[in-house]
């Protein structure tokens, strides 16, 4: 794995022309972040399709990014998302890019307070990593451009008793990322080629006012060539 990176906060005119045109998944798109990836991928001029599981939210989130689409779907269910990969594909093609912004904090009371509730459900967003990961990864590896990115936090690094169930969810998502970014690697070398897919980890220590960093570091994922990218983590925000 790439050494940690620290990166400023890219503006939307840095975003080179290898993004625009590009299909990109926002996988629980419908949170602050996710509307702010929607709004700056657009601006790039990719292809931008949205996905969650709360319809209200969900046509929220359409609505805040004029001409991205919305799909409906429990990305914890494998089948679910088959589904929704076809779709996909039938309505817009092969998936270049894939933003998982499925998540969510719960933890408190030192390690005692690590209750299998809140495990189960921070445990949601490493099942719906998996399912998305295995169901787009063909289009990921076929595209000239393919990237996959999560959305991790430092406590990986630096865990606390309080917050153990969450840090160890991370870490396994990261530890699943890795994964991806090796096989696209080995995909590669397979086949005698260069490589065009990256999977990257974006770390923050929190998500507080980096809505626009962090959608801003997706769209600059695009700015260079996989090799540049796959198997890196980057932390986002001066705080991180």
């Amino acid at each position: 794995m790439s050494d940690v990176t620290q990166t400023e906060t890219p503006t939307p005119e840095q975003a080179q022309e290898l993004v625009r045109g590009r299909l990109v998944l926002l996988a629980g798109g419908t949170s602050a972040v996710g509307r702010a990836a929607a709004r700056a991928l657009l601006e790039a001029g990719a292809r931008v399709v949205i996905v969650g599981s709360d319809a209200t939210r969900l046509t929220e989130a359409a609505a805040d990014a004029p001409g991205a689409h919305a799909e409906l779907c429990d990305l914890t269910d494998a089948d679910a998302v088959s589904a929704l990969r076809e779709r996909v594909h039938a309505a817009h093609g092969d998936v270049d890019g894939v933003l998982h912004l499925v998540g969510g904090w719960r933890g408190g009371g030192g390690l005692a307070g690590q209750s299998d509730e809140d495990f189960a459900f921070l445990l949601r967003s490493l099942t719906a990593l998996r399912a998305v990961s295995r169901a787009f990864d063909e289009d990921l590896r076929a595209s000239p451009a393919g990237r996959l990115a999560i959305v991790s936090s430092t406590s990986v690094a630096r865990p606390l008793a309080g917050g153990a169930n969450y840090a160890a969810v991370k870490a396994a998502s990261e530890a699943w990322t890795r994964a991806v970014a090796q096989g696209f690697a080995k995909n590669a070398r397979d086949a005698e080629r260069a490589i065009s897919a990256a999977a990257v980890i974006f770390r923050v220590k929190s998500l507080d006012g980096l809505e626009e960093a962090l959608a801003a570091a997706f769209v600059a994922l695009w700015d260079d060539t996989a090799d540049a990218f796959n198997d890196v983590v980057i932390e986002v925000g001066a705080g991180a």
